[in-house]
């Protein structure tokens, strides 16, 4: 006797503007990759801001490629571009002096 193998997959596409968070539930099959899913899921066209040849993609915080195939309970995450390099944030603060909220204390205290 033989398992029935699951064809339908339950993942997640995820986008978060400031002020709003969208999260759509989609059923896929085994074998799709993040790029239909997104498709499939009609994000495109609530957020036609969204470009897949801008936008990076992660599942679950990692960054992936849009011919990821997916797994049973994926997040596929759309990200937007950041606003401000955090690099060039961090310099600009140590050039005026500003001490930063994490990791920005005093190196010679010994707490």
């Amino acid at each position: 006797m033989s398992k029935e193998i699951a064809h339908d997959l339950m993942v997640e596409i995820a986008y978060a503007l400031p002020e709003q968070q969208v999260i759509i539930p989609l059923r896929i099959n085994e074998g799709t990759t993040a790029e239909s899913a997104i498709k499939a899921s009609g994000i495109l066209e609530k957020f036609p801001e969204i470009d897949l040849s801008v936008n990076k993609i992660g599942i679950f915080g990692k960054l992936n490629k849009l011919d990821t195939v997916l797994r049973h309970l994926d997040r596929i995450e759309i990200y937007r571009p950041l606003i401000a390099d955090p690099k060039e944030v961090r310099r600009q603060r140590a050039a005026e002096g500003k001490v930063m909220k994490k990791g920005g204390g005093d190196a010679t205290s010994a707490d």
